[in-house]
């Protein structure tokens, strides 16, 4: 006798793949952002180095 795997329901598929798509897209946006977020943090820190040696 062979093993096979259940099918799932085909609601419960479409659920799924939507999941992970709406994940896939999630960190598609996260990866453009990373950078932005870098290059702010970045400024902060020269601007906070300034101000010290500034003031």
């Amino acid at each position: 006798m062979a093993w096979t795997t259940p099918r799932l329901d085909p609601e419960r598929s479409r659920r799924r793949l939507q999941i992970l798509s709406e994940l896939a897209g999630a960190r598609a946006v996260r990866k453009r952002e990373r950078p932005q977020r870098e290059r702010t943090e970045q400024l902060r820190q020269l601007i906070a180095t300034r101000r010290r040696v500034a003031g």
